[in-house]
Order: C-alpha cells, then sequence, then structure tokens
C-alpha cells in the first residue's frame, strides 16, 4: 500500500467579494497586508504610544476639549459635559474618553502632576476595586500646569490638523514648555510592541533639560537622580542599572513599599507601595501565604485606606520582628516589584526607543521649533501693526488735508485709492486710516498710536535677532523651563535605598520565645493557652467523652510533631496556633493541617533544639530509638511520610532527653523492666528497632516510664539483656500516677 502524503498546509484564505455574492480564494499573505497590517498601523501611530510631547491621541483631544470650553481659567463643569463635547474630537464612545479622563485627574493619584483638576469620587489608581463614579455625578477643570501645554498653541507653534469629519481643526501636538514626556508615567500597548515610561521629578528634569542645552555631554545622573513615581515608595538604587535606562530606555528599577510600625499595636502600617500593583493585590497574595504557611508572624491584615490616603494594617504576632518580616514581605509579594522600563516613543510617526539622553534631546529640537514659530507668527503680528502705524504717522503731518480728501470724495469705493494717491500709502495702510472713527481723528491719539513705531521697530530687531540666533532660541527655552519650576516643582515623593544586600535567601526569623500552656486531646483537638489566662479560668472545655493527653508548659517557638495513624509526621509549630482561653475548645488537628481522608494524630511530639529521642513500642515486642533529629528538614516541609514503621502496630510513644527506665507488659500477663541504653539509636525514621520483649503467642499491651508507673518492687522486674520474656506478674494492668 502507498502512503498518503500529507496535505501542505493551505497558505490560503477565503475573501467575500461584495455584491457580487461570492467568495474567492485568496494568499493569506496579501490578506493581512491589506487588513491587518492598516489596523496595526493604525493602533501603533495613532492611539497607543506617546509622543514627544508626552501625550497620546486620545489625552491630546481631551484636553484641548476642555481648553476650548474654557475650562482653564473657568468653573468646573460636570464631567459628562467635557465627555459630550471631547466626542467632537474622539469617535470612540464615551467611556473611554471618561476613562481616559479619570487617569489624568488628580483625584485619581495616577500622575505626578495631573492635569485635571477634579471633584468628585475619581477613584484611586493604587486600587483595583475602588470604583469611580459615573461622569454625571463629577466635575473637572484643568489644573495650572495645564496653561504650560496650550500658552502658544494659538500662535502657529504647531500644526493643526482637521478632525475625523473636517469640521474643526485640532493640535497634533501640544507645544508643551517643558519635557512632559518623562514628567508624568504613560503606558501603551500596540501591536507587536509596548511602552512604559516611568515618572521623574519636575523640577530635575527640567534641569537637565537645561544643562544638556547647555553642554551635551552633561552627565544626567548628578541632575536626574531616579524616578518620582506619584504613589511615592523606595527606589532600590542601582547606577549601573540607571545609567543603562539613561542611555537605552531599557532597564528595570526596583520599587519598594514605605513603612512604619507601631509598638503599642504591633501593627506594621503600609502607606505607600510599588505603581505596578494594588492594595488588593498585596493583601490576597499575604492571605495565600499565610494559608500556605510561608507566612507565620501575621495574625491580621486589612485594608485601612480612607480620605487621608492609602494605609495597609499588617498585626504582628509577639515576638517577630516588624522589619525581618517586612524582608520576607518584600521577597515574596507585590510590596516589592520592578518597574520595567521601555521609553518607546512616536518620533515623527515612527516608533523609537530612546534613553532619557535621546528624548530630552528630541524635545529640545522640538521646542526650538515651537519657539521659532511662535516668534515668527509673532514678528509677522507687529510687522503688520507697524506697517499700519506708519502709514498713520503719515496722516499726521496732515490731519485736515485727510478729512478734506475724504469729504471731497464722492463715491465710497474711491476713498481708499484718494487716501492712497494723497498720502503715498499702501492699500492695507489706507484701508487702516479710512477705518478709524471719527473721535479718533485727533492729533493725541494719533501721536500716541505712531509713538508705538519705536517699540515695535525695537521688538521686531530683537526677534529678528532671536530667529537669527540659535543661543538665544536655547535662552527663551531655558528661561521658560526656569519659569516653570519656580512655578511647579515640588519635593520628590519617591525617596532612594542604597547598599541594600541581596535579600534572595532570608532565613525564617526565630521570634523571641514566651511560655505558653499547651493542651492535645485524644479526639485530636489542641490549644495553647498563656500562663496568665490559666490562671485566670483553669477549667478545660473539652468535646463529650474526649480526655486530655499530653500538657505541658513549653516555649512559643517549640516546634510540634503530629504522629498519624497513616504512618506520616506532621510539622507544625506552637506560634501557627492562636492562643486561645480554657473556655474553648481549640482547634481540630486533623483540619487544621490538612491531614489525608481518614487520618489521624495519635501521639504528639514537643521539641525547640529537635535534640531529644523518639522512643516507639510496637505490638510485637520491638522497641524503636530514632533522634528527633531525623525530623528535622532543611526545607519547610510540613509533611514527612513514612515517619516510623509500618510492619506492626504502635503501642506507644515517648520523648526522652536522656536514656530512661520503662516498664513493659505482654498479653500473657507477663513484665519486665529496661533501660533504653540498650537499644541502639537508628537514624532511620522507619527503622523496626530490636526486640525488647520476648514474645510467644502474645503481644505487647502496655509501656509506660518507670517514674509514670505505679508499679511495686519494680525492680524485681528489671533486665540487664534484651530480649527477655519477662516475668509472669499478678499485676492486672499497669497504672499511670
Amino acid at each position: 500500500m502507498k502512503k498518503k502524503t500529507p496535505k501542505k498546509p493551505s497558505s490560503s484564505v477565503s475573501a467575500y467579494i461584495e455584491g457580487s455574492g461570492k467568495t474567492v480564494e485568496t494568499d493569506i499573505v496579501s490578506t493581512l497586508e491589506e487588513n491587518y497590517m492598516p489596523y496595526a498601523m493604525s493602533v501603533i501611530v495613532s492611539r497607543a504610544l506617546p509622543e514627544i510631547d508626552g501625550f497620546k491621541p486620545s489625552h491630546r483631544k481631551l484636553l484641548y476639549t476642555m481648553y476650548k470650553m474654557g475650562l482653564l481659567t473657568g468653573a468646573r463643569t460636570k464631567s459628562a459635559n467635557i465627555v459630550g463635547q471631547t466626542m467632537r474630537l474622539n469617535p470612540h464612545g464615551d467611556a473611554a474618553i471618561y476613562e481616559t479622563m479619570v487617569r489624568l485627574a488628580r483625584g485619581n493619584e495616577a500622575l505626578l502632576h495631573p492635569y485635571v483638576d477634579s471633584k468628585g469620587n475619581f477613584g484611586k489608581a493604587y486600587s483595583r476595586d475602588m470604583a469611580y463614579a459615573a461622569s454625571r455625578y463629577t466635575e473637572a477643570k484643568l489644573e495650572n500646569i495645564s496653561g504650560e501645554l496650550f500658552a502658544e498653541i494659538d500662535k502657529d507653534a504647531v500644526d493643526m490638523v482637521p478632525n475625523y469629519d473636517n469640521t474643526m481643526l485640532e493640535p497634533s501636538l501640544f507645544p508643551v514648555r517643558f519635557p512632559s514626556i518623562l514628567v508624568n508615567s504613560n503606558f501603551g500597548l500596540a501591536v507587536s510592541m509596548a511602552s512604559n515610561i516611568c515618572s521623574f521629578n519636575l523640577a530635575e528634569v527640567c534641569e537637565t533639560a537645561i544643562a544638556l542645552i547647555k553642554n551635551p555631554n552633561h552627565n544626567a545622573l548628578s541632575t536626574l537622580k531616579g524616578p518620582d513615581f506619584a504613589g511615592g515608595g523606595y527606589v532600590v538604587y542601582d547606577e549601573t542599572e540607571m545609567e543603562k535606562i539613561y542611555r537605552t530606555g531599557l532597564g528595570a528599577v526596583k520599587v519598594r513599599a514605605v513603612y512604619n510600625f507601631d509598638k503599642d499595636a504591633r501593627c506594621i502600617e503600609v502607606t505607600q507601595i510599588p505603581p505596578t500593583t494594588t492594595v488588593e493585590a498585596v493583601i490576597d497574595k499575604v492571605v495565600e501565604l499565610v494559608k500556605d504557611g510561608k507566612i507565620r508572624e501575621i495574625s491580621d491584615v486589612r485594608d485601612e485606606t480612607d480620605l487621608s490616603g492609602l494605609r495597609l494594617a499588617f498585626d504582628l504576632k509577639k515576638g517577630y520582628d516588624p522589619d525581618a518580616l517586612m524582608k520576607k514581605l518584600f521577597r515574596l509579594t507585590p510590596l516589592q516589584e520592578n518597574f520595567n522600563c521601555n521609553f518607546n516613543v512616536l518620533i515623527a510617526g515612527t516608533p523609537k526607543v530612546m534613553g532619557v539622553y535621546e528624548i530630552l534631546s528630541e524635545w529640545t529640537d522640538f521646542r526650538r521649533s515651537c519657539v521659532k514659530r511662535r516668534i515668527y507668527f509673532d514678528l509677522s503680528k507687529k510687522k503688520e501693526k507697524l506697517h499700519l502705524l506708519l502709514g498713520l504717522k503719515k496722516i499726521l503731518l496732515d490731519i485736515d488735508y485727510a478729512i478734506q480728501l475724504i469729504r471731497e470724495t464722492e463715491e465710497e469705493s474711491e476713498v481708499v485709492p484718494n487716501l492712497m494717491i494723497g498720502f503715498g500709502i499702501d492699500e492695507e495702510q489706507a484701508e487702516y486710516v479710512a477705518e478709524i472713527k471719527l473721535r479718533h481723528i485727533n492729533r493725541e491719539y494719533i501721536l500716541k498710536r505712531t509713538q508705538e513705531t519705536e517699540t515695535l521697530e525695537s521688538e521686531i530687531a530683537e526677534m529678528e535677532e532671536i530667529l537669527n540666533s540659535p543661543k538665544l532660541i536655547d535662552k527663551v527655552i531655558i528661561s521658560e523651563l526656569k519659569d516653570v519650576i519656580s512655578k511647579y516643582s515640588q519635593p520628590r515623593k519617591t525617596m532612594f535605598l542604597y547598599d541594600i544586600e541581596n535579600e534572595e535567601e532570608v532565613e525564617e526569623e526565630q521570634p523571641e520565645g514566651y511560655p505558653v500552656n499547651i493542651f492535645f486531646t485524644r479526639e485530636g483537638y489542641f490549644k495553647q493557652i498563656t500562663p496568665k489566662s490559666l490562671r485566670m479560668s483553669s477549667e478545660q472545655k473539652l468535646k463529650e467523652n474526649d480526655e486530655i493527653i499530653y500538657t505541658a508548659e513549653v516555649s512559643s517557638n517549640s516546634e510540634l510533631l503530629f504522629f498519624t495513624n497513616k504512618y506520616q509526621c506532621y510539622k507544625s509549630r506552637c506560634s501557627d496556633f492562636p492562643e486561645t482561653k480554657a473556655s474553648v475548645m481549640g482547634d481540630y488537628v486533623p483540619a487544621k493541617l490538612q491531614m489525608d481522608d481518614g487520618e489521624f494524630p495519635i501521639f504528639l511530639a514537643v521539641t525547640e533544639s529537635f535534640k531529644e529521642t523518639l522512643v516507639i513500642f510496637f505490638k510485637n515486642g520491638k522497641c524503636a530509638k530514632i533522634p528527633l533529629s531525623s525530623y528535622e528538614t532543611k526545607t519547610k516541609r510540613k509533611k514527612l511520610q513514612t515517619a516510623y514503621s509500618d510492619l506492626s502496630e504502635v503501642v506507644a510513644m515517648y520523648v526522652i532527653n536522656d536514656d530512661s527506665d520503662f516498664i513493659l507488659k505482654s498479653s500473657a500477663g507477663k513484665v519486665i523492666m529496661f533501660n533504653t541504653a540498650l537499644v541502639l539509636a537508628k537514624s532511620a525514621r522507619n527503622t523496626q528497632g530490636v526486640q525488647v520483649m520476648r514474645l510467644t503467642k502474645a503481644e505487647l499491651v502496655a509501656a509506660f516510664p518507670k517514674e509514670k508507673a505505679d508499679v511495686e518492687k519494680s525492680e524485681d522486674y528489671r533486665i540487664k539483656t534484651i530480649p527477655q520474656a519477662g516475668i509472669l506478674s499478678d499485676i492486672d494492668q499497669l497504672k499511670l500516677e
């Protein structure tokens, strides 16, 4: 049989020909080029990436609409009104426009220098669940700093382009007077590329721009210390990484939360978090770690954020160091995260990843163009005015003749030509003279107006000098930057941490121990009570028919080893269990430690140093002596399988510090007493041990330490070698004291 050759994957798709009712096969490459590529380019160029003025098209359309509505100096208006007006420029729907406005607003706290002065609930950038109110409930206007965006927009400083339906013009860029691209953070996700720009301190950015204009070889790190986030936090300073970001625009900034510790309430208060996370994400992660047992130090976590600002509270258990806990939280939770920088900016419609140096260079070139266009616009206006005033000055020579000339002109259309001929002026000057009001045809008015010519001539000469001198253009830019610093600079919100040690491998903190009384019952309940609480009420609440099988006063640092009926050991600590009262039944251990179905604790071993020894007696008369160090693990394992031998049923387990005397009794009524020194300790947890009591058609039924067993003349039963069958005794049973 011939093997069927597999079909080659199709490289064509079906395309519908509109109006024909037919579909044809077309090449997939050409389809992508014709349909997908225009969409991808539109997202990149017209939607997702910021331009050199620091804004995306959606930001620009919204802010320009607010400017045209008079909201730079006027009172606030309803956000719904602003959104409706913005739809004349941005046809993407009211929800998208309002969401853009929310992020630009002061109330949202997303930007270092907000552009929108807001009133009402605008949500919070640091909260995932704190939703902003609907646009009909909130009000807004432009912040004062927005005036630096529009100061020259009516002076032809930038190109104006038609809106989507050609009914009005909008700016292609804002003639920003400061490098806003670096002052406020910006994130954009386009097709196959993204942009993520962190914010820097306004004064530092402007000072760095000035320094680079004066000296292109200036070291930006000396004036621009590092990012300054709206939410504050600490930057773990890495000069090498910072230099890389400044040169290439790519790199990572490590940001960690700010906290303080309330000693009286034993509460850690986190007041600032990294810009890449939210309070809900932090709480969720902390709760998950507490449930998994990776964090033992926290007893409660709360979000206490209110009108005064962000506040996360972590209640610390007694005996733990808050700074050590925070180091662990920085390592395991979003309280410390990297801000991944990707300074991707559109330059003349082309995406380009640039460092701080190159961005400031591009902004300076852009600003030079804006300043030149503005000065040229003002120069043209002043030249026009000077030209008209020079014509008016000629009228001053003989006002009476001008009046006579106008009065004697029979037709209105001849007034301008006659003035042109009579005074030797051009048509524009003649039109200006002809339009002067009758009340202004006096020597005083005309003298005042013509005196302006000297001032205008001086200003025109100064403007022409500036236009012809790159140094003077730069001087104007520097002056404007200094003015912005004096008006809007503010102290840094984000500070720096230097010389931080590597905390990747932080050993688990051992809290300071204090005395507690622990109780373990036959039914599997465990509770710990402080001595003070126990003195107040010592009557223990137990489940019906339950009894306490283990009680001791130990340290709160003690390790708990619960041995189960399925030959497993579950490790825990006293600090994992809450402190309670005698009137409480306690925690049900199988549920607390998430034991397997049908699994139940049969013995509790308590230790601090793992220097003790576990002694196990089996029904077959064997005794195993296992150092507790065999149950100590370097990792934080909670469950140890094959914790003891499953070859015979366990009769009793004990933890001893030194070799001790034990009394054993068999089902045949024989009794022995021996010292555990006769049994060699073995580190293997599943060891069966050695035969201590020789049994024939009998089983070991009881084993107790000598000091806890009420046996008369116990020395009569002592054996010096093992195994021994024992001495027949008339003791009915071994009784505990």
